[in-house]
């Protein structure tokens, strides 16, 4: 997910960043018409923010000897759509890349193909497909949650082989040397991801029913039946 600083050759920089341009773009519209048209939802935008801010702050070993973070968009992702997060995503990047050295502004294009708009993506078709197939809530945003985190690092690993293929075996060889090191060492944090998730929608679910149901998460409890 953070792919350091100069990490990336000049043309992939550029490359991704051309690609998840237009995202970011729709995204900055869209919350512009949610926080337009429903006021409300301002204080669960930002808390969605500073989610996906805090978790994927924090920086953990991984077995392989590198290390491994958290994601935290896929509750925004569910909460909000994608393109949402496509923005939120890219601005908690930026940020992290400026405080805290994490990732970096050359490669912010890159962190945010993976992070902001593959992630939530995958994660909100995870989450709309287990609902579908007639889940409930809960293990649909388990599903989605975990998806999203697991899905970052797949990019990612995609993102390196791409610019960095192996010399001997090329972009395959490449591609299962990075799966190694980021993506299989990254599904504990992705499980542990998804059940912080379904404790943060229990959560949600006590105290933010009305605004579940607005954004159609819940359905809205019957008011009883006329006389």
């Amino acid at each position: 997910m953070h792919i350091a600083e100069g990490f990336l050759p000049v043309g992939h920089a550029v490359g991704w960043t051309i690609a998840a341009a237009p995202f970011v773009v729709h995204g900055a519209r869209a919350v512009v018409r949610e926080v337009r048209e429903n006021p409300e939802a301002t204080l669960l935008l930002g808390a969605a923010g500073a989610f996906t801010f805090v978790l994927s702050a924090i920086k953990l070993p991984s077995v392989t000897g590198s290390s491994s973070h958290p994601t935290g968009t896929g509750p925004g992702a569910i909460l909000f759509r994608p393109p949402v997060m496509a923005l939120l995503g890219t601005v908690v990047l930026l940020f992290q890349a400026l405080l805290l050295a994490h990732g970096g502004l050359t490669t912010l294009g890159a962190n945010a193909f993976a992070f902001a708009v593959v992630g939530p993506w995958v994660g909100y078709g995870a989450y709309r497909l287990t609902r579908a197939v007639g889940a409930g809530l809960l293990p649909a945003v388990f599903a989605g949650v975990a998806l999203a985190d697991l899905a970052t690092y797949v990019t990612t690993s995609v993102q390196l082989a791409l610019a960095f293929p192996d010399a001997g075996s090329g972009l395959a060889g490449a591609l299962v040397k990075f799966l190694g090191v980021f993506a299989v060492t990254q599904i504990p944090l992705a499980v542990g991801e998804g059940l912080l998730g379904v404790l943060l929608f229990r959560a949600l679910t006590g105290n933010a029913r009305p605004e579940l149901e607005r954004l159609g998460i819940l359905t809205p409890a019957p008011t009883g039946s006329a006389a």
